[in-house]
């Protein structure tokens, strides 16, 4: 039995510029991605990953095609519908953090629902805290901890609101070996013990294989798409795609 696909890419183009200058970050473009699955991407420098990503999280529209997100089409929906929907249905995690330095680590986590003022659930939230090992971290603020730490912050965050896919761009893009391997891994459980959908953007293939499944880009177009494998096996991929 197939799995149900959370996120689906028909035909999509992303073009930048106009004329001469116009630059075609995507090339009709179409993949599926599948519910409670660990999946990544990848790609040379200007492949599109980080737009064919950034097109499937509603947080830039595409030149032309459709994406269709957990049966909602996401062109149906205004900018505020948008804001609305990525705040209540999808997880974020960024190379940078992007956390609020006055805030300590406990409010960073709980920020999306504080934001749509909701709660959190507290078992929830204290499972989260315990699974990322920062109970003895919560009330310290980000300059306080290390770039490991401050990530399992944010992948905390995107996860407390159960959301249905959490998107990573380039998770490991800013740490050390130690933490990136704990980011993974952190990742990887919540796919394996949460049931969550987790899609990365990386260039690491150590990275790529913690996933079930790797879809490489190159020149905006679909070059690759099956199991990930080993990082052998990924580098050997890229290899041929170079």
């Amino acid at each position: 039995m197939s799995a149900e696909p959370i996120v689906t890419a028909l035909d999509l183009h992303r073009r930048y510029g106009e004329g001469d200058a116009a630059v075609d970050a995507l090339d009709g473009v179409s993949v599926s991605f599948d519910r409670s699955r660990f999946a990544a991407i990848m790609g040379p420098s200007g492949s599109g990953k980080s737009t064919l990503m950034h097109l499937l999280a509603g947080l830039d529209r595409p030149t032309s095609g459709t994406v269709v997100l957990a049966g909602t089409d996401l062109a149906g929906l205004d900018d505020g519908d948008l804001t609305e929907l990525r705040r209540d249905r999808l997880g974020f995690v960024f190379q940078f953090f992007n956390l609020l330095p006055v805030l300590t680590a406990e409010e960073n986590i709980v920020l999306p629902l504080t934001i749509a003022g909701r709660k959190p659930d507290p078992e929830w939230l204290e499972h989260l805290i315990d699974i990322v090992g920062l109970g003895d971290r919560r009330t310290h603020r980000p300059a306080e901890l290390s770039g490991g730490q401050q990530q399992r912050v944010a992948v905390a965050r995107a996860l407390v609101s159960k959301p249905e896919v959490v998107f990573a761009d380039e998770p490991t893009g800013n740490l050390d070996s130690k933490a990136s391997g704990e980011v993974l891994q952190l990742l990887r459980h919540a796919v394996d013990d949460f049931g969550q959908t987790v899609v990365i953007v990386t260039h690491e293939a150590w990275a790529a294989s913690y996933a079930d499944r790797l879809v490489a880009l190159s020149d905006g177009k679909v070059a690759h798409d099956g199991p990930a494998g080993s990082e052998d096996d990924v580098l050997a991929l890229m290899r041929e795609g170079s």
